[in-house]
């Protein structure tokens, strides 16, 4: 495990987590294969191997911030439905974290937000379905962080600049969702030019500086097609706390048309 003291800063990173269990299913047509290959390369991409990984997903909404408390692999939660039944059968035993946890509740509570810890609570499948193609042999720990109910932009910023200590610390956070999700649209021609603005869009904003960037996703919903991309936001929230959490300029890490939608990683170092 690395040392705290010696540890590299670790990047900030908003991720597409598929569809269920996509990448654990037969794909004749390759349409998850970018996808999956961008995951796979994820961990040799950072600056060392984190200590730990503190993941928000689009799946977990809680009063206020909560963070899984499990000291042994907390579990699976298959929160997907009509899928073949191996895929309720996924393992992905990674520890958790209870320092990670507790460190988590301790800065955002310091900044005046409200948190928790849920020690009953399992990761869901934003958490293993990517983490098992970046992170397959489930060895390195790992904490869920919840979205806020209310899903407000700005709270949800301001909730990875208070958790970026972290990254100073060892922990990789990474935002679990989706650039683009609206359920009705994928597959559908007519949202494949929508959805390339909204991300041009999302580029634009990612690329700002901390302010200005903090400001534009505060009032996402004034980019070109916003609700047609996310009729409810909860899959976009995690992209605010992962950009909150950096002072630096993000980028593009990964962009794909998939299934007609344009889809985006976003990083920030």
């Amino acid at each position: 495990m690395t040392d705290t003291a010696t540890a590299l800063r670790q990047p900030s990173i908003f991720i597409p987590h598929g569809g269920g269990p996509c990448f654990f299913m037969p794909d004749p047509q390759g349409t998850w294969t970018g996808m999956a290959e961008y995951l796979r390369g994820l961990v040799a991409s950072l600056p060392e191997r984190p200590r730990a990984i503190l993941i928000i997903s689009g799946h977990w909404e809680a009063d206020g911030f909560a963070f899984t408390g499990a000291d042994e692999h907390p579990g699976l939660i298959y929160d997907y439905y009509g899928f073949p039944p191996h895929t309720y059968e996924i393992a992905w035993p990674a520890p958790g974290a209870p320092w990670l946890a507790q460190r988590g509740m301790e800065l955002l509570q310091q900044a005046g937000m409200p948190a928790s810890i849920d020690p009953q609570r399992g990761f869901d499948h934003g958490v293993f379905v990517p983490m098992k193609v970046a992170v397959p042999d489930a060895d390195i720990p790992t904490v869920q962080m919840s979205l806020a109910k209310g899903l407000d932009p700005a709270q949800h910023v301001a909730a990875g600049n208070a958790l970026a200590p972290l990254r100073e610390e060892g922990v990789l956070i990474i935002g679990s969702g989706m650039s683009f999700h609206n359920m009705r649209g994928y597959g559908n021609p007519q949202v494949t030019e929508p959805s390339r603005a909204f991300d041009t869009w999302l580029e634009s904003a990612a690329g700002a500086d901390p302010a200005t960037r903090a400001a534009q996703l505060a009032q996402w919903e004034t980019a070109p097609f916003a609700r047609l991309c996310h009729p409810r936001e909860e899959h976009l929230l995690p992209l605010m706390v992962a950009a909150g959490a950096s002072g630096e300029p993000g980028r593009r890490d990964f962009g794909e048309v998939v299934l007609c939608s344009q889809l985006s990683a976003f990083r920030f170092d």
